[in-house]
């Protein structure tokens, strides 16, 4: 259906319906200063046709498909079979909206109930929700729902932790009564343990790390979650990589109460920046206390299975002052992408995606630490992404590669003072020997 803007007579009467006299008046709550005065940069009124081409030509100046990539640090790029497309694409999945009429929304349902099966299988705990925006959001909702649980208003947040997730969490909580508290790294890229123990008190109601962290290295969960729990902390974990729980033991089981991230690895293409897919899992006594809302499997009066919003504890449903969040509504087409692709792949192909992913990424390490001046910057153990150290400023290195045909990483300098001569490297089953060589060539060669 074409749009068809509303006429200035339109225009006159609902300004007359609100009481206001023009929209100047209606707009004058917000100061000068921030108001934009002229006309937006946008060419002028055009044909279909004309519109189809103006957008074909910008997307000929998309230049990602002519450059060997390794970026990463939250947003990956891994290959999606044929099929998540294919059956994503299909009318019956593009057209529902929310399922608040179970009756005729069984097959929407039916995919949020295996989804968040499979989150809960992923984490190794007891209940997942039916998603959320994306892997920042569901870190700050995490920090929010242990301070609920716990009442402490203390949190503590890894600083190797993806840093716009920390700037979400900032947001989220600058104007509530909460203290958010850095926890330092060590030489290994893990947290340090001697900054948490000293960081810990009985205002504190969580730890926040994530794991395989932004430097690409794996925390000791297990020990994590027991100083934690020690001072009568939380332990939430943030995924950002959910390819690595094909081989990492879940979460879950190694003691986190609350685990959360983003799933855009699963079936989601890069699509310059969204839209992602945010998780989140938790144990069955906090259930209260989760964002969002969650599907669940009953019968109908005939015996038959069936599926229905079991929670929804958003304020669009319960009174405000009770709702666990303002999230209001799911990635639900997200969700519905990453449940094919997981049930695509299954249990033993995700293990093996993943095992891939982490001999591609060894082998690059090795081959890039060979160069001279190159070195390994953390010592802990890694997934598929790593933080290596340059002679040089990376900024400098990186443009020259650039010009070469290669995105070589992730500058570390922009997010963490002292690491302007540090880059985060990834490494998915996209990167053929070929690919990993030739990137180690123009390096050394740019480094001489």
């Amino acid at each position: 259906m074409s749009y068809i803007p509303i006429s200035e007579k339109d225009r006159k009467e609902m300004l007359e319906r609100i009481g206001v006299g023009s929209i100047e008046e209606l707009f004058c709550c917000i100061p000068e200063n921030i108001r934009l005065k002229e006309l937006l940069n946008l060419p002028g009124p055009l044909s279909e046709p004309e519109v189809l081409q103006y957008f074909q030509e910008k997307g000929e100046k998309n230049l990602y498909g002519q450059y060997l990539s390794f970026l990463g640090g939250g947003a990956y790029d891994h290959f999606i079979p044929a099929v998540v497309d294919y059956l994503s694409s299909r009318g019956e999945f593009v057209t529902p909206y929310t399922p608040y009429q179970p009756e005729v929304s069984q097959g929407t349902l039916q995919v949020i109930f295996e989804f968040q099966t499979l989150i809960c299988q992923l984490t190794g705990l007891d209940i997942a929700n039916a998603s959320l925006y994306d892997g920042a959001t569901g870190a700050a909702e995490a920090v929010l729902m242990a301070s609920r649980v716990k009442g402490g208003r203390r949190l503590l947040v890894a600083s190797n932790l993806n840093p716009e997730y920390r700037q979400v969490i900032y947001t989220y909580t600058r104007n509530l009564d909460l203290e958010v508290v850095e926890i330092p790294y060590d030489r290994s890229g893990r947290i340090d343990r001697a900054g948490l123990e000293a960081a810990l008190n009985s205002q504190t109601s969580v730890l926040l790390c994530q794991s395989p962290n932004y430097f690409g290295v794996v925390e000791d969960l297990k020990s994590l979650g027991e100083i934690a729990h020690a001072h009568q902390a939380m332990l939430a974990v943030v995924i950002s990589e959910p390819l690595s729980l094909g081989l990492l033991e879940a979460p879950g089981k190694l003691g986190a109460d609350i685990v959360t991230g983003e799933a855009q690895s699963f079936g989601l293409p890069l699509s310059f920046g969204g839209p992602y897919l945010g998780f989140m899992a938790c144990r069955k006594e906090f259930v209260r206390q989760m964002p969002g809302r969650i599907a669940g499997q009953t019968v109908d009066a005939e015996g038959r299975r069936g599926f229905v919003l079991t929670l929804s504890t958003r304020e669009q449903h319960i009174r405000r002052e009770k709702a666990t969040s303002n999230i209001c509504t799911n990635q639900a087409h997200c969700a519905l992408r990453a449940t094919i692709y997981l049930e695509t792949l299954g249990r033993q192909g995700l293990k093996k995606l993943a095992w891939i992913n982490l001999q591609k990424a060894a082998y690059a390490l090795e081959k890039l630490t060979s160069i001279p001046g190159v070195k390994r910057k953390f010592t802990g153990p890694v997934f598929n992404e790593f933080v290596l150290e340059f002679p040089a400023e990376w900024e400098t290195i990186s443009r020259k590669l650039e010009e070469r045909g290669i995105l070589g990483g992730l500058s570390l300098g922009k997010f963490y003072p002292g690491l302007d001569n540090c880059a985060l490297i990834t490494v998915t089953e996209k990167h053929s020997r070929e690919k990993i060589d030739h990137f180690a060539r123009v390096l050394e060669e740019v480094l001489r």
